[in-house]
């Protein structure tokens, strides 16, 4: 998810601006404001008189903005700390343990993380939890669970939004770094996920939570009505990916805003950026037990999480096929949970640019090339097949080729100029290059830009755009998470067969795209591929969804939907409680007509 070079809110912010809250009572016929700061707490008084009333504390209306996109320019502050943050990673390899509680553990199982541009530098020793762990943190968390479930989400989420300010400020440079030299960012592709996004991740899902409050039930004469919004009874599964650090703090951070205890999985290949930010919500009051770091071997993982009673849910990014198994091994032992827990997953995408006739062809170009290329097509919502009229064809072609030249593939630490680095890590290499040498071997298949690799450094893949003949070709329907797009030229005048070509071709329904002027054809598109993505652009790329604007996922083989970003995420970690409180006694056991 994402990247925007515009959004929304004041380009000023700063790391200790106050987050200000406008807390309005909404029972009664009056409206009473009160502006609270970031560290407002309730007092006893009002903790007793709110517990007294089933109401956890007076509900809010939150104001938070997007954090603004920094520029990076030669001379700025920004640029100039960031090349501090580089300059002390450089060669360094960081220690990182396993984390229960407030004990750092260390097993025999060593694992490196290296730095896919130079996979020599070993950016990160840590070591995989083994089962024996992974049940130990299981039995503190859920010691800890009611504690924390009981604390007025007011206050749980005072720690989410301290933990963005820092991210903001003082620590921005330090996650960018980790996530450049780590998982192989650029200096704005690291800026729009580990800060930008993350920061919005914390402040909106804290406002969320807190305006969740609001949504209460009815009163009826006699008698009051309460929802309690308690976490899950059990702990929560954080399975994180490598290519967004935002994700990883999410998948953790926001289970816990909402009461309940985590243990986080973080990517062998994202480990430096995620223990950075597990260490910042420690920092700012994340109490112990409550998330849980645990590096770990997956199955070791996945058997461990879903054999304990105490399971109340998976929060997952990955591939569909470890999404399924953990879905199939939560079937299996369903009958020794204490409750059904909650499956949410996102699982990528096999992600279209529809070309209409009418299309503003510079907008297909651009968008097209930074959708399939910025961070090597490792995004799940990455374009990697494009329909394009024949009528278009030649121009869009050309333009695309002279583009493509210009294209610097590199060190992006070393060089900022570089639009994209190298992809993970080995595996993704392999499985990468098995797809460049089928294209040019395939009949149906043509390279007509890139297609070469070199792992001798790093894992280098060229930015390849592959013209196919047959629209049902595996390229066009399997996701191959890397710098790769395929196109397939169509008769103008088989538009309509094309939109539902593009519906049944593939099992995923991240992202689409669809590239028109023409009106009718905009309206007729949106209704053929209604179901075709979960995040559906008009005249803008697959790529760029912004917390709190575009919230984001899809659904068929993509997942679950559950659209983190938006404001109905933070209820999915919920199990809300009916209180009713009658103040009128029931003195009569017959109804009236009885006589």
């Amino acid at each position: 998810m994402k990247e925007a070079l515009q959004r929304s809110g004041s380009a000023g912010s700063s790391w200790n601006n106050q987050v200000v809250r406008n807390i309005s009572k909404q029972r009664g016929s009056t409206t009473a404001s009160v502006h609270l700061p970031l560290t407002h707490t309730c007092t006893d008084k009002q903790q007793t008189q709110q517990r007294n009333m089933f109401k956890t504390f007076p509900c809010a209306a939150v104001e938070v903005k997007n954090e603004p996109i920094l520029s990076f320019k030669e001379g700025s502050h920004e640029r100039v700390e960031l090349l501090k943050a580089l300059a002390s990673l450089k060669g360094r390899t960081e220690e990182i343990p396993c984390v229960v509680g407030d004990e750092h553990v260390w097993t025999k199982d060593i694992r490196y993380q290296l730095s896919p541009f130079n996979h020599s530098h070993k950016v990160a020793k840590f070591c995989y939890a083994d089962k024996e762990l992974i049940n130990k943190a299981i039995a503190a968390s859920v010691a800890a669970r009611k504690e924390w479930d009981l604390k007025p989400v007011e206050d749980r989420a005072q720690i989410i939004f301290k933990a963005a300010d820092v991210i903001s400020g003082p620590r921005r440079a330090e996650i960018l770094a980790k996530t450049m030299i780590g998982q192989g960012k650029t200096v704005v592709q690291a800026e729009i996920d580990a800060a930008a996004e993350l920061i919005d991740f914390f402040r909106f899902n804290a406002k969320h939570a807190i305006e969740l409050q609001r949504q209460q039930p009815l009163d009826a004469e006699g008698s009051t009505n309460t929802l309690l919004y308690r976490g899950l009874e059990g702990f929560v599964a954080a399975v994180a990916p490598f290519n967004f650090t935002a994700i990883g703090g999410n998948l953790a951070g926001t289970p816990a805003l909402m009461g309940n205890v985590v243990l986080w999985k973080p990517s062998d290949t994202a480990m430096s950026a995620s223990y950075s930010v597990y260490k910042i919500l420690r920092e700012c009051g994340m109490p112990p037990n409550i998330i849980q770091f645990l590096p770990a071997d997956g199955p070791v993982f996945g058997d461990a999480v879903t054999a304990s009673e105490h399971l109340a849910g998976i929060n997952f990014t990955g591939s569909m096929p470890t999404f399924k198994r953990l879905w199939k091994q939560v079937a299996q032992n369903l009958d020794i949970y204490r409750t059904f827990p909650r499956l949410a997953g996102e699982c990528g995408g096999k992600n279209f640019h529809f070309v209409h006739t009418s299309a503003e062809v510079q907008s297909v170009v651009t968008g097209t090339i930074r959708s399939a290329f910025e961070y090597g097509g490792q995004k799940c919502s990455a374009c990697s097949r494009m329909y394009v009229p024949d009528s278009l064809w030649p121009q869009i072609k050309e333009q695309l080729l002279a583009i493509h030249k210009d294209i610097r593939v590199g060190d992006p630490v070393e060089d900022f100029s570089t639009f994209l680095s190298a992809v993970i890590d080995d595996k993704s290499f392999g499985r990468i290059k098995k797809w460049l040498e089928r294209a040019k071997s395939s009949p149906n298949l043509k390279v007509i830009a890139g297609g070469n690799c070199d792992d001798k450094k790093g894992y280098f893949v060229e930015p390849t755009i592959i013209e196919t003949r047959d629209p049902q070709d595996a390229i066009m329907n399997e996701e191959i998470f890397g710098p790769v797009l395929a196109v397939y030229v169509y008769p103008e005048k088989d538009y309509r067969e094309v939109l539902r070509l593009i519906d049944a071709t593939s099992p995923y329904a991240l992202t689409g795209a669809v590239f028109a002027k023409d009106e009718k054809v905009i309206d007729e598109a949106s209704s053929v591929l209604r179901n075709a993505a979960g995040n559906y652009y008009i005249n803008d790329k697959s790529t760029g969804s912004i917390v709190a604007q575009q919230p984001f996922g899809g659904a068929r083989a993509s997942g679950t939907n559950d659209k983190p970003g938006g404001p109905h995420y933070v209820l999915r970690w919920t199990s809300p409680q009916t209180v009713k409180r009658t103040h009128v006694p029931l003195t009569e056991w017959k109804y009236p007509y009885m006589g």
